[in-house]
């Protein structure tokens, strides 16, 4: 009895031993998976630092938070730019006495340069200051250009005399007061090219877009930030205009240094928290490189078999690698090795400005590719000139009474935001929808929408002559000297909407082409060569309007833009544009065909973007792998 006793009780403890031993093994399994999924899991990235300059914790910088504190400054830069750009032809031909075609131009070359200037402004924080500081001074030289300009407007003496009710001539501006007023205007120019040029690119550095959780956010952030340009742009021509028109010019602009000194507070608020990309150096540099290098080289014959071509396998290695392709092989001289770039213990001598890799000389490829398509979408932005000029000044001219509410001429703008606005949704919901049914596509390629919002463009031009055609017949009734015609303001609602219907093709277009069919590392650039045509646009309706005053002159009766719009033949400049528009929709055509002939076809496109994105998700995987070998030989 005791014998069976003490066989079950050895039977108990071996049990209980091996049920020990199934506890510290899963104990011991769970401690190794803790530390794997720590490490895996880390919440430290490499791509970004804090503002001490050390490895950021996402947990605690960057995210929505930090994102949400820099969409408040992009708010401030559109309630301001579009604020002063679109009531400021009323402010110079009504207080300062200018000719429409002189205000006009004033109000096209600001918002010229302030496009133009994002070249500018992503120059600088690519080389110098990084898109954090580039922001913060833009914000601040944006606060002192709104300040200048309502000092410009407060003081007597930087504005003529009103005009004298008994005398049909008014005092125009002298050259003084004028320059002052210019001189506010571009610098806030400067600043918008600032801000423009990286704010949407510091916000998405606040993501991780090799996390999956935070890559979703990112692609949430986009919509936001399209939001929020648009809540902006209304609260610009509601509120900010009606201040200028109801309280004063002077309060208006002052409105928004208020805004940008707020928003300027808000943004540094949030410094310890944001993540930063240290400067890389700007693709400039880069493209500036190969064609250098490219031009040295021009006497030697481009090699037979491309795979003596340089390729450096250390030059930048986490950069996507991209294969040789067969078009604009003059740039290939670039990356050929000759007996100049050997040193003399027999290895190549690495001179960016001498010899470039392959890749290299693809990226730069790429780019030159998109120049046909850049230059035939500058005059797209013509036409956008003028619903802030010309059709402001024919909005002055109507009853535009509702009830006792009097709307601002600036306000008109409202109709152009809604044709942007209903025209990408209607885009997103019907039209992708339906695609995506009937042939199994997501909506239209990006060549076509810009095409689309070209054909729209047209008939805005087209639209607005045969209205003023239909203003002029009133103004030979009632007079030209009526300051109010009997005529209800709605009449210029189409050519306004039109115009914002044909943007949210062609921008949308326009983005996305450049975007996704240029290098990684050159978005940035890529972007600055799409905002480019937008400030080319401006300048180009400038030049048309100097063009038509030297043919047409600007006397009555024969002048198509004379100083008086109901003394003038703006439909006949409409009509000049709409023809333009239809000879430039003809030039894009071409310039698209051609783009898809010199890739061949679009598999080769692909190959190029897919080649890219497999070495880049190649290197992710080569350097997470050596970041846990250093994690596991410091352990």
């Amino acid at each position: 009895m005791a014998g069976a006793v003490g066989w079950v009780w050895f039977a108990a403890v071996v049990v209980e031993a091996c049920r020990a031993l199934r506890v510290l093994r899963f104990a011991e399994a769970k401690a190794y998976s803790g530390r794997d999924l720590e490490r895996k899991m880390s919440p430290k990235i490499t791509y970004a630092v804090d503002y001490k300059g050390q490895p950021v914790d996402k947990t605690r910088a960057g995210g929505w938070l930090s994102a949400a504190f820099i969409l408040v400054l992009e708010a401030c830069e559109r309630f301001t730019t579009l604020g002063i750009s679109a009531n400021m032809v009323i402010y110079a031909v009504g207080t300062l006495h200018l000719p429409s075609a002189t205000a006009a131009n004033i109000v096209s070359n600001f918002g010229g340069a302030g496009f133009m200037l994002c070249l500018l402004g992503g120059f600088v924080a690519d080389s110098f200051l990084g898109r954090y500081w580039t922001i913060a001074i833009s914000s601040l030289i944006i606060a002192i250009g709104s300040a200048l300009l309502s000092i410009s407007c407060a003081l007597p003496s930087l504005r003529p005399p009103p005009c004298n009710p008994n005398s049909s001539t008014c005092i125009e501006a002298n050259g003084f007061q004028v320059g002052v007023l210019v001189a506010a205007l571009y610098v806030i120019a400067l600043g918008q090219g600032g801000i423009k040029a990286n704010v949407s690119g510091f916000g998405t550095d606040q993501f991780d877009e090799n996390d999956k959780k935070e890559k979703s956010k990112m692609d949430y952030f986009f919509s936001r930030f399209y939001f929020v340009i648009s809540l902006g742009s209304l609260l610009s021509v509601t509120v900010g205009i009606y201040v200028q028109d109801n309280v004063s010019r002077s309060w208006g602009y002052g409105l928004c240094c208020f805004a940008f000194f707020f928003g300027s507070i808000f943004y540094l608020l949030r410094t310890r928290k944001y993540r930063y990309k240290k400067c890389v150096g700007s693709p400039i540099v880069q493209v500036l490189n190969v064609l250098v290098a490219a031009l040295r080289k021009s006497k030697l014959k481009s090699p037979t078999n491309v795979d003596t071509l340089y390729n450096d396998s250390t030059d930048d290695s986490t950069a996507p690698r991209i294969r040789h392709t067969d078009q604009l092989r003059w740039m290939d001289k670039a990356a050929i090795i000759d007996e100049n770039d050997y040193g003399t213990n027999g290895s190549v001598i690495r001179n960016r400005w001498k010899l470039c890799s392959v890749t290299k000389v693809e990226e730069v490829k790429m780019i030159v590719r998109l120049l046909p398509i850049w230059a035939s979408t500058i005059y797209f932005w013509c036409i956008h000139s003028q619903v802030l000029t010309f059709s402001v000044e024919q909005a002055n001219t109507l009853e535009r009474s509702i009830g006792n509410f009097l709307i601002p001429a600036g306000s008109f703008n409202v109709f152009y935001i809604a044709g942007i606005l209903i025209g990408a949704a209607f885009y997103d919901r019907v039209i992708i929808p339906l695609m995506k049914r009937w042939k199994g596509k997501h909506g239209f390629t990006n060549l076509q929408r810009i095409a689309i919002g070209m054909v729209f463009s047209i008939l805005a031009m087209a639209v607005a002559s045969i209205v003023e055609t239909r203003r002029l017949a009133v103004v030979r009734v009632v007079g030209g000297n009526v300051t109010t015609l009997p005529m209800q303001f709605y009449i210029l609602i189409p050519q306004f909407f039109l115009v914002g219907l044909a943007e949210s093709f062609t921008y949308s277009g326009q983005l996305d082409f450049f975007i996704t069919r240029s290098p990684k590392g050159m978005k940035s650039m890529s972007t600055g060569i799409f905002l480019s045509t937008v400030g080319l646009g401006f300048f180009v309706s400038t030049f048309l309007v100097s063009i038509v005053n030297q043919v047409t002159g600007t006397q009555i009766g024969t002048g198509w833009l004379t100083s008086n719009l109901n003394y003038g033949k703006l439909y006949f400049f409409y009509a000049l544009l709409a023809i333009l528009s239809f000879t430039n929709l003809i030039f894009f055509i071409l310039c698209a065909i051609w783009y898809v002939r010199t890739m061949k076809n679009s598999s080769q496109i692909e190959s190029i973007i897919t080649s890219s994105e497999e070495e880049e998700k190649h290197a992710m995987q080569k350097e997470g792998t050596l970041t846990a070998s250093a994690a596991e030989d410091y352990e």
